[in-house]
Formats: C-alpha cells, sequence, structure tokens
C-alpha cells in the first residue's frame, strides 16, 4: 500500500482522552476526516449535518499522498482504499477535436518518465461515492454521533468561558471548548473569522457527470470507444482516463469496471450555480459545447454527452476566492477547515488533499496543546497550513492554464507538457508528522510576535525558498488578459 506512510501506526486508543469537546459543522472530506482524527487523538467529537443524510454522490477528484498517508492507523480504511483504488491504470490524450497526441500509456510509465517512483504515485483518482461510503464506515464503526437536518445560521464564541459555539436554523445553540466550521465556501464563520470571502466570477464552469456504464448499451460504437483498455501484453482490461485539450477548455473522462465518468471545462453558459446538486440536461450542454472553440469538439465525446441519463449533468459554477490568512476566530474558538477556509479551481488537483490535510493537521496539534492550550493550538494550525495553502492555490491557476492553452508542438516531444504540475512539496507532506515536529517553534514564534510570513526559521511545507507575498485573484486575472504566464514566484515549484 503505497499511499501508506513510513512509522508506526497509532489505532484508536493509542491516546489518553483530551477533555477537549469537539463540535464539527458539516459533512465533507474534511469534516469527516477531522471526527475521525479527532476521535482516535482523545477528543470528544459531535457532527452537524445540515441535510437528511451525509451526500455519496458525484463522480471523482484526486486524492494526493500527503491527504491518505492518515490511513496507516485505521487498517479498515487503508484496506478498503486499497480496493477501490484505480491500480494498473491507463491515460491517453487527445486534442480536443478528436486527434490522439499522446497514445494509451500506464500511469506507472508516466510516473518513470516524470522521474518519480511509480510504486508510490503522488496520488490516486477516486470515485466520490466509493471514498465516502469508505468514511461514513469508519465513523458508524467509531459511534460518532451526527445530528442531521441541522443547519447552522451562525457563529460565535464566548471568549470569558472558553466555549465557541454555534446557532441553528430552529434557534438551538450548541457550544464545544472548539467549533470546526468544515461547512464549505459559504461559511457563515468567515463572517466571525474575519469578513466573509468575496466570490469572484471567474467566467467558467464544469460539466460533471458519473453513471452506470450500461447507459451506453444504446450505442455499441461509442461503448467500445470508451471501454475499459487491454494491455497490448493481453490479460484483463484496465480502467483508463482520457483526456481531450483545447482552447481554454479541457475534458476528462475515466472508464472504470461498472461506470464512466466525464468532465468538461467550459464557458459559462447561464445555467450553471455553484451547487452539487444543480443539474441540467445533455441537449443544454450540446447547445452550448462549441461555442468559442475553432473547430468543433470530438464527435465521439459529445455521443457519450447524448447517452447521459437525465438528472445527472452538474454544471457547477467556478468562482475565485483571495487567498484568507484569517482562519479562526478572534478567540481562537471557531476555526475554519477545508473550502471553508480555501478554495481550489479543479484543476488544481488539491481542494480534497488540502481538505483533508487541515483535518489530520488541526487534530493533532489539539492533542498536543491539550484543552488548557486550545486557542494556541488552533492559532499554530493556521499558522502551519496557510502558505502551504495560498502556494497550492495559485499552484491552480498554473496548472488551468496549461490545461487549457496547450503547447502541442512540445507535448509532442515530451508529454510530461500536457500534464499538470504535481510538485513534490505538495505529495511528500505529512501533516501530522509535521504538527509535531514544528509545533513547539511555532508557538514560541508566536509568543515572540513573530509575524508568519518572517518566521524564515520554521521548516516549510511548501516551495522551498518561496518568500510569501501577498497576491490577488485579480492580478492573475490581468496577467492571463495579458497573455502572460502565471508567476509563481521564487522557490522552487518542481
Amino acid at each position: 500500500m503505497p499511499y501508506i506512510t513510513e512509522g508506526e501506526p497509532k489505532p484508536i486508543g493509542s491516546y489518553p482522552d483530551s477533555g477537549i469537546d469537539v463540535l464539527i459543522v458539516g459533512t465533507g472530506l474534511a469534516g469527516l476526516t477531522a471526527a475521525i482524527e479527532c476521535c482516535r487523538k482523545g477528543h470528544k467529537v459531535r457532527l452537524l449535518e445540515k441535510c437528511p443524510d451525509i451526500n455519496t454522490q458525484g463522480d471523482m477528484y484526486f486524492m494526493g499522498l500527503s491527504a491518505t498517508k492518515f490511513f496507516k492507523h485505521w487498517p479498515e480504511m487503508a484496506k478498503e482504499f486499497d480496493e477501490i483504488s484505480l491500480h494498473n491504470a491507463w491515460i491517453e490524450t487527445y486534442k480536443h477535436a478528436g486527434e490522439l497526441v499522446i497514445p494509451p500509456i500506464r500511469v506507472a510509465e508516466r510516473l518513470k518518465e516524470a522521474g518519480l517512483d511509480p510504486g508510490t504515485p503522488p496520488g490516486l483518482f477516486q470515485m466520490r461515492p466509493l471514498i465516502y461510503r469508505m468514511y461514513i464506515r469508519q465513523v458508524e464503526r467509531l459511534g460518532i454521533p451526527i445530528t442531521f437536518n441541522k443547519k447552522v445560521v451562525d457563529y460565535y464564541e464566548d471568549v470569558e468561558r472558553g466555549k465557541g459555539g454555534v446557532v441553528c436554523e430552529d434557534g438551538e445553540k450548541l457550544e464545544a471548548d472548539v467549533v470546526i466550521a468544515a461547512d464549505g465556501v459559504g461559511s457563515k464563520a468567515q463572517k466571525l473569522v474575519g469578513g466573509q470571502v468575496r466570490a469572484m466570477k471567474s467566467g467558467r464552469a464544469m460539466w460533471r457527470a458519473a453513471f452506470d456504464i450500461k447507459y451506453l448499451d444504446r450505442n455499441p460504437e461509442i461503448k467500445e470507444y470508451f471501454s475499459m483498455h487491454t494491455p497490448p501484453e493481453g490479460g484483463k482490461p484496465e480502467p483508463i482516463v482520457r483526456t481531450w485539450l483545447g482552447p481554454n477548455t479541457y475534458a476528462m473522462t475515466l472508464t472504470r469496471p461498472e461506470t464512466i465518468i466525464w468532465i468538461m471545462n467550459h464557458d459559462v453558459t447561464g445555467s450553471e450555480k455553484e451547487s452539487w446538486t444543480h443539474t441540467v440536461e445533455a441537449d443544454d450542454v450540446l447547445s452550448n459545447i462549441d461555442n468559442k472553440v475553432p473547430t468543433p469538439w470530438d464527435p465521439k465525446l459529445k455521443e457519450l454527452i447524448k447517452l447521459t441519463p437525465p438528472k445527472t449533468i452538474i454544471n457547477f459554477e467556478l468562482f475565485w476566492r483571495n487567498p484568507q490568512p484569517k482562519w479562526a476566530s478572534p478567540g481562537a474558538r471557531v476555526v475554519n477547515i477545508g473550502d471553508a477556509a480555501h478554495s481550489f479551481l479543479p484543476a488544481s488537483g488539491n481542494g480534497a488533499t488540502q481538505a483533508i490535510e487541515d483535518a489530520v493537521s488541526l487534530a493533532t496539534c489539539l492533542q498536543i496543546g491539550g484543552k488548557e492550550n486550545v486557542p494556541m493550538s488552533v492559532r499554530a494550525h493556521v499558522r502551519m497550513r496557510f502558505i502551504r495553502n495560498a502556494c497550492a492555490q495559485k499552484l491552480g491557476f498554473a496548472n488551468a492554464e496549461l490545461l487549457q492553452d496547450t503547447d502541442w508542438k512540445g507535448a509532442a516531444m515530451d508529454p510530461r507538457k500536457a500534464q499538470p504540475r504535481m510538485p513534490r512539496w505538495v505529495w511528500e507532506h505529512d501533516p501530522e508528522k509535521y504538527a509535531y515536529e514544528v509545533y513547539d517553534h511555532v508557538v514560541d514564534s508566536m509568543k515572540k510576535g513573530v509575524p508568519f510570513y518572517d518566521d524564515h526559521d520554521m521548516p516549510v511545507n511548501y516551495p522551498k525558498g518561496y518568500k510569501y507575498e501577498p497576491w490577488k485573484i485579480e492580478d492573475i486575472r490581468e496577467a492571463m488578459r495579458a497573455g502572460r504566464k502565471v508567476e509563481l514566484g521564487a522557490g522552487d515549484w518542481s
């Protein structure tokens, strides 16, 4: 299991009761990871979810190695993760109109070409429904209480009593030693921690769909085309990721034994929303798909879209949000994690990864500091995580630029030029180990009044040599409009 980090596992029961009462709002990846890791670290945990159940719908996302290292402590999860992961997957690349540019190649071979160990991939594409069911089973095994149909409309804290709290839509107030707001980009906690993060329209959206491969039976030619890949040496067909790269756009499909997934980045059409439950139909996609491309999209991809069942295609609008260094309330009894603290472009491949890292880091900091030092531990966690996330967010813009404006001449000679960057500083990181290594240093620096951007003696979890400079989406947008490359800044981003 290459996604399991080195070191001895410390399963549930390895840590004494911390006495810290944790209330978590939201059952996304950040909230569920925080729940099980806080439980393992000896904290008392409760979960709130505004919906009647945990949403296990969706398609796929990338889970980086840094986000899966904590599985070493959870053998049931590690085993299940191994069973649902894509092993021996293939990948091939087309121009958007259908010309094959990079023939099928095993992902392991691409890793070798990039100078990486194929036995330790930087991460894996995962199907959201399978990952969520895995998490739910673990939460149930631990007996962590979840209150459903509990919508939080406000957050507050009482510094004198050392409590954070939430106000629910039904008027009930709930409190804890620390409240973790893992309730997404529109979290009401943002107002308490430092102001609502302004969402800026990007002018872009994503069509996304995942469905049973049986729906392709209506068109045998398309079913054959989008089938899994049979290795040249023979044997059983294996999963394959197909990518189409075009001017200011890209698309991707994933074929697994029972499921087909497709996604496409596109200009807004007027029917998109920032919602994972908002759907459109195939006709809406097909009537807009060829807008603003010099030649029509691959006809086979269009046929796949036609075969997508009703109420399946999500048209998710993409908003840009500037990095926000304030994740914790003034008294540090309420803290944002995951999308509530930092949102990512899909091209970054970092949204799920950084959300999980947040949860592991926060649970660890609370355990190190203990009940008497909850505010200090929360602030230490934020200090450890902000620059790393700001760098990962900026990397997402560079990857989007690469996917939407591919250098085909260069890519034909070097396939790596048609692949998003996945730097070592991202996937080699271990958020739990890092928290143990730097916690005392971070606390000491905060007590001395050293600003986070001037703490040059702290071991970094972002590109070596990078010096943090505040940046804004507006500046990146202006550079893109002027045809300039996204400037990542100094340091080793490779």
